[in-house]
């Protein structure tokens, strides 16, 4: 049974779990463990799946609504949870209410940030006080997207992804596009005809230009849909792959030439009209004042 009453310092309130772009992509090399070493560049978008947080008192951890297709045990907002109970000790329970906005398979980390902000928010309504350092170790336990989501800024990451350093690039207005298709990361990393030896660049190449996604061939040979968006995208503002899809995005230099672009579009596809963020919108929640205690 849900506790009452709601703490007023962020139970039962809505808390944003934002999609991520990458804005390139390069693998540059694979372990021996079969993890492909990588250097990408991630940014925030203000499009969010919300969770929101129930205090229980049996000290269980539970959804209020399961993902369809996706058993409860498997959900990483309650993986994240278990994680972070195991890791402390911590007797508390919670119902773990998920609205779901963020497409899945599309390449924009929707699960992943779900769970750093069950991470995250719950390291703080449980008063746990792990810092942030450990948070990202443990967010890497449940997937290589996750660590960036609870560092909470635009960054410049290599290894498998969980090497960090902040950067600020342009905060573009972004549409983006999600085929009718969902790609399997794993299919992808698999494939024989993969780049696994693209030359490392700096992030001034990246600032100068340097921003291919080297999934981008590979996933548009094996996803007509993907291919398809890219070329309508195409029409409006060069066109690329986030992660590895399904999802493709363009930037635009003005809220108008993006509001163009989404208005052609939307007739025919499922299409996003957002803008990038270097910092994420759960860290600036968090880090608001209203919530800390």
């Amino acid at each position: 049974m849900i506790s009452k009453p709601i703490d007023p310092l962020g139970w039962g309130e809505r808390w944003p779990a934002p999609a991520k772009l990458n804005l390139m992509l390069r693998i540059v090399g694979q372990r021996p463990d079969g993890y492909h070493l990588l250097q990408t560049v991630f940014q925030f978008i203000d499009l969010c799946d919300w969770l929101t947080f129930h205090p229980v008192n049996d000290g269980s951890v539970s959804l209020k609504q399961p993902i369809p297709g996706v058993a409860e045990a498997d959900d990483l907002t309650v993986r994240a949870a278990l994680l972070l109970k195991a890791e402390t000790g911590c007797q508390a329970g919670v119902c773990i209410e998920v609205e779901k906005i963020l497409p899945m398979g599309g390449g924009l980390g929707g699960g992943s940030s779900d769970a750093a902000t069950t991470l995250l928010v719950l390291n703080h309504l449980w008063d746990l006080q792990l810092p942030t350092k450990k948070l990202i170790a443990l967010g890497l336990i449940l997937g290589a997207d996750v660590p960036v989501f609870v560092y909470g800024y635009a960054a410049w990451a290599e290894g498998i992804g969980e090497k960090l350093e902040r950067i600020m690039p342009a905060e573009h207005w972004i549409v983006v596009i999600k085929p009718g298709c969902h790609v399997e990361t794993r299919e992808i990393f698999l494939a024989k005809d993969l780049t696994r030896d693209s030359k490392s660049i700096t992030i001034d190449e990246f600032t100068a230009g340097s921003h291919k996604n080297d999934c981008l061939d590979v996933v548009s040979r094996r996803y007509h849909s993907v291919k398809c968006a890219l070329s309508a995208l195409s029409e409006f503002s060069e066109p690329r792959l986030t992660g590895t899809g399904a999802c493709v995005f363009a930037q635009f230099s003005s809220k108008q030439a993006a509001v163009n672009a989404y208005d052609a579009l939307k007739g025919s596809w499922q299409v996003y009209l957002t803008k990038g963020l270097n910092t994420s919108p759960l860290l600036s929640k968090l880090e608001s004042g209203k919530h800390i205690h």
